[in-house]
């Protein structure tokens, strides 16, 4: 009974140590893995985090670059409210997202499934539609101020060639968003991309399906193509959307930051930035950033709400 005793004990003494070691090299493990990612996490921590969450106590006061500021509560937010160049960008930005975000998908959809054609050269033509992706945007902006120019511009050069007066583009009130949104679309080669590759991941079968139905072209884009790209369509919707309400570069390179002409063309973003490095009125800025982050939450809520009704997915 003694040995009994003895071995089990000996048994139990060799499974304690078995654990200890095994945790000892888990714990280590995670150690190397911290170290591995700190770099990282520090830098999250310091360049985002601490900025983020500063952010929302500087929206509450006077703080600006060189000074700390005093407390004020909520009278940034109310002169917003009374802000008249704050509307007018919002009224800006919104008109930019209500045209680009639809147009971008329906054209964007529209050449992916040209492009999704079998025919000869295809590469190249792909290549075509995205190289303007690769034009960066202040390169972009400078080219179409040239493109747009009613004195020698192409376009208006074009339209004086088959007898129509080409419009002051890019100054006029009327005409300048309609400009921006133009060449924005001149863009969305990336967009094109994605599509191409959900095209692509749809089964060949369910179109053969539909031949032996008798089905025509637009039925099979209808009740095959479109559904079943609802996924892309859906994940360009939310990306295209942020990406309009934070529109910034295009406008501010063509006006040189000055929203012309009479603020028709200054946006959100840029009259966010005018008050943090121009004006240095940091809290203020502070505080249009955070009702642009709860703005675009809640749009991203209301799309990903809806997206239970119109999404479909293979299998479901």
């Amino acid at each position: 009974m003694k040995k009994m005793e003895q071995s089990d004990q000996a048994l139990v003494e060799e499974g304690m140590e078995a654990s200890i070691k095994k945790k000892s090299k888990i714990s280590g493990s995670s150690i190397n893995g911290w170290l591995f990612a700190s770099p990282w996490v520090i830098g999250l921590i310091l360049f985002y985090a601490f900025p983020l969450f500063s952010s929302i106590y500087y929206s509450f006061t006077t703080y600006s670059i060189l000074s700390p500021g005093e407390f004020i509560g909520f009278s940034n937010y109310k002169q917003l409210m009374v802000d008249g160049i704050f509307w007018k960008s919002i009224y800006n930005t919104v008109y930019f997202a209500i045209f680009f975000v639809p147009l971008s998908i329906i054209i964007g959809v529209a050449l992916a499934m040209l492009l999704n054609m079998r025919v000869k050269g295809m590469a190249v033509y792909r290549t075509i539609f995205f190289l303007p992706t690769l034009v960066p945007h202040v390169a972009l902006a400078v080219l179409w101020m040239w493109l747009l120019n009613p004195g020698f511009g192409l376009v208006n050069g074009v339209l004086d060639a088959i007898g129509l007066t080409g419009p002051n583009w890019l100054g006029s009130v009327t005409w300048s968003k309609p400009s921006l949104i133009l060449m924005s679309l001149w863009a969305i080669g990336q967009p094109v991309i994605i599509y191409l590759a959900g095209l692509g991941d749809i089964p060949q079968e369910l179109y053969e399906a539909a031949d032996v139905d008798g089905a025509s072209w637009l039925q099979k884009t209808f009740k095959v193509t479109l559904p079943l790209l609802t996924p892309v369509i859906f994940f360009n919707l939310v990306m295209g959307a942020i990406g309009a309400f934070q529109q910034f570069t295009l406008p501010y390179t063509m006006t040189q930051g000055q929203g012309t002409p009479d603020n028709s063309l200054t946006f959100y973003v840029m009259y966010l930035y005018d008050n943090a490095f121009k004006y240095s009125k940091m809290g203020y800025a502070s505080a249009m950033a955070w009702i642009l982050f709860i703005v675009i939450m809640l749009l991203t809520a209301v799309i990903f709400i809806s997206s239970k009704r119109w999404v479909h997915y293979q299998g479901k």
